[in-house]
């Protein structure tokens, strides 16, 4: 038996589309790209959640020479939103990118161990979150849960 699986998202061809609440989470992960620490791969990469009291926590790549000793922004964010917030939720991820590693017209897509991260984090709070990706040109892409970044998911999967 064949089976398929959609992906749903929303594309906007710049952020200011968006909602003011949006774009202030796109600059809050822009600003805080600034302080990520990537001296090997020069790839910044910033990532900011609205959580449910509308607190705005944030964080960026930091890069390790022993590698993969390093951790990604978005789990940089998500974690001390679990350990310094446990009582309150995740609304929305944002997260951008500036860097070489990348065209400027595509869309930073989170590595597999970060789209995990995100996925527990809906399965242990009992909400879904949207989640917005920006390119460096503006073009971002807004998704209504983490399920629809990783639909095979270990250990959540139907």
């Amino acid at each position: 038996m064949r089976h398929e699986l959609k992906v749903k998202y929303q594309r906007y061809d710049n952020w200011d589309e968006l909602s003011p609440e949006d774009q202030d989470l796109i600059n809050m992960a822009y600003e805080v790209c600034k302080s990520a620490y990537a001296p090997y791969s020069k790839f910044h990469v910033g990532a900011s959640l609205r959580m449910t009291n509308n607190e705005i926590i944030s964080g960026s790549n930091q890069e390790n020479i022993a590698y993969p000793s390093g951790l990604c922004a978005e789990r940089v964010a998500l974690f001390y939103a679990g350990a310094n917030l446990p009582n309150e939720k995740v609304q929305t991820l944002c997260v951008v990118a500036k860097g070489d590693l990348l065209p400027i017209e595509k869309i930073l897509s989170p590595c597999g161990a970060c789209r995990q991260v995100m996925l527990e984090t809906e399965v242990r709070q009992e909400l879904k979150y949207r989640i917005i990706l920006v390119s460096q040109n503006g073009v971002c892409i807004v998704f209504d849960s983490a399920q629809d970044l990783l639909p095979l998911a270990f250990g959540v999967t139907d």
